[in-house]
């Protein structure tokens, strides 16, 4: 005998209930699952894929990285670019283990997102460190006694030959405070200033040629006549030759006169480390040499060869010898590096030898500048590479980093008693549409013979092609933004000075 059919269903019905819950937490346990693996696919993508170095070019052609990740400067195509419109950059991989001799131990003091892989095996390009020439010129790949620049900025740059200085790095106190110390008076130090990039090409280029060169330095009230040193990225090749980049959205030119305004306003030296100096090729970098070569216009970080472009340049000041260096983490493809017969730019993708030139300048030189191209475009916040990479460029025996590339101001973090700028922004560029972009700052530092150094910020809004002192109200603001971006060590007054805070 059957019972009923409705009574069949009333006891099937627990059963199904049952059955849809259970399938019900499969779902969601399944979109939960999906929707880690999608998140943890977004947030890992510039942490893992543009950690890799970029391409080795072909014979046949230059491939560009991967369109996800090109450098985010004025394209070529137009001439009347904006900045807005263009997509991330090519971000570096982690350094290389530094060499025996120079023990790296940073400090733990930010935790940033960005995990850094690996690095690469170190590539014996044989780079011995030796400096080259300055303001008359460079020397030949093979001089290693090349001359000093004493001249200042009224000198007449005579020149005198490097003194060997024995550079001591071991024992640093991490727990010493960034800055200068008290009971300074009547001490010798040097004032240094550091800009951002600088370009004259597309909007910028445009704007230059019907005002002028000279336009770009009209607000800054000669400020860099007054210092002892003046630093800038030259963010592109001086040439009026050379093939533009084959694949590569934004490719550069500036014209050969643009270095007159530019030594006339005071600028001292630029670092062509970066992801535009072969923008025209190997002709046109041989070009940007010749025509700085011509103005006395001492550069850093590219040469003819890996010796030329690792090398110091090294400036005689107050009695005080500086050595500068600069160095790159951004380029398009891997042959843009300097090799030991060919033409290129001092890579940091392997750091090996730019710590190893970095100990060799510490040893002729009593303080030591690096200057370096590295991070991610218009990221305000610097990242985990470029804070080891930082430490270690301390730890090997720099006084003083300054690090761009991002286009936009970053954070400054003292570490063992001294600083890292991690981003100085632009400074003579185009304008985007990105706020960000419009603010930059002078990155004022004045040193002892000892390396200590003070740090102190100047505001200024990066307007077309021209760099503008900001007012007091929206420097205040400024200068508490790039505080907020410190991780939290640093105090920045009211009149841009920085000091470290107490721990």
């Amino acid at each position: 005998m059957y019972s009923p059919r409705s009574s069949s269903r009333r006891k099937d019905k627990p059963n199904r209930r049952r059955r849809r819950t259970i399938w019900a937490w499969i779902n969601v346990s399944l979109l939960l699952m999906i929707t880690a693996l999608l998140t943890y696919g977004f947030t890992s993508e510039h942490g893992y894929r543009s950690s890799f170095p970029p391409p080795v070019a072909q014979a046949t052609d230059s491939p560009s990285p991967d369109p996800a990740v090109q450098e985010s400067d004025p394209p070529t195509s137009a001439n009347n670019e904006d900045e807005a419109a263009v997509t991330p950059e090519v971000t570096a991989i982690p350094e290389a283990t530094p060499t025996p001799e120079i023990t790296a131990t940073p400090e733990a003091t930010v935790v940033p997102t960005a995990t850094p892989l690996p690095s690469s095996p170190p590539e014996d390009d044989g780079v011995t460190g030796n400096n080259k020439g300055t303001a008359e010129g460079q020397t030949s790949a093979g001089d290693s006694s090349s001359p000093t620049d004493t001249g200042g900025k009224n000198g007449t740059g005579s020149k005198t030959p490097s003194d060997s200085k024995t550079g001591d790095v071991q024992g640093i106190d991490s727990n010493f405070i960034a800055g200068l110390p008290e009971g300074l008076a009547g001490e010798r130090t040097v004032k240094l200033s550091f800009a951002g990039d600088v370009i004259f090409s597309g909007k910028a280029g445009e704007l230059l040629k019907q005002k002028g060169y000279d336009y770009s330095y009209s607000a800054l009230g000669g400020m860099f006549k007054k210092d002892d040193l003046t630093v800038v990225n030259l963010e592109t090749p001086i040439t009026t030759r050379g093939v533009g980049a084959q694949n590569k959205q934004f490719v550069f030119k500036g014209a050969p006169e643009a270095l007159d305004a530019l030594k006339a306003a005071g600028i001292d030296a630029v670092n062509l480390a970066n992801n535009h100096t072969l923008d025209q090729g190997q002709e046109g970098l041989r070009d940007t040499m010749t025509h700085l070569g011509k103005r006395g216009i001492p550069y850093v970080g590219a040469g003819l060869n890996s010796k030329e472009a690792y090398s110091a340049q090294y400036f005689e000041r107050n009695g005080i010898k500086i050595a500068l260096l600069g160095f790159t983490r951004v380029m398009p493809v891997m042959d843009w590096k300097a090799g030991p017969n060919t033409p290129g730019v001092a890579s940091v993708y392997d750091s090996a030898e730019g710590l190893q030139a970095i100990a060799a300048a510490k040893k002729k030189a009593d303080l030591v500048v690096v200057v370096v191209h590295w991070g991610k475009e218009r990221v305000d916040q610097y990242d985990s590479v470029q804070q080891k990479l930082g430490h270690s460029f301390i730890d090997a025996g720099a006084d003083l980093v300054i690090g761009g590339h991002p286009h936009v101001l970053q954070g400054i973090e003292p570490y063992k008693g001294k600083w890292i700028a991690y981003s100085t922004g632009n400074f003579i560029f185009t304008k985007g549409s990105i706020p960000t972009t419009w603010e930059t700052a002078v990155f004022q530092a004045e040193c002892t013979i000892k390396g200590q150094c003070s740090m102190q910020l100047k505001p200024m809004d990066a307007e077309l092609a021209r760099p503008v002192p900001m007012n007091d109200v929206a420097g205040g603001i400024l200068l508490k933004r790039i505080e907020s971006l410190s991780s939290g060590l640093v105090r920045i007054g009211a009149d841009g000075k920085v000091t470290q805070k107490a721990k």
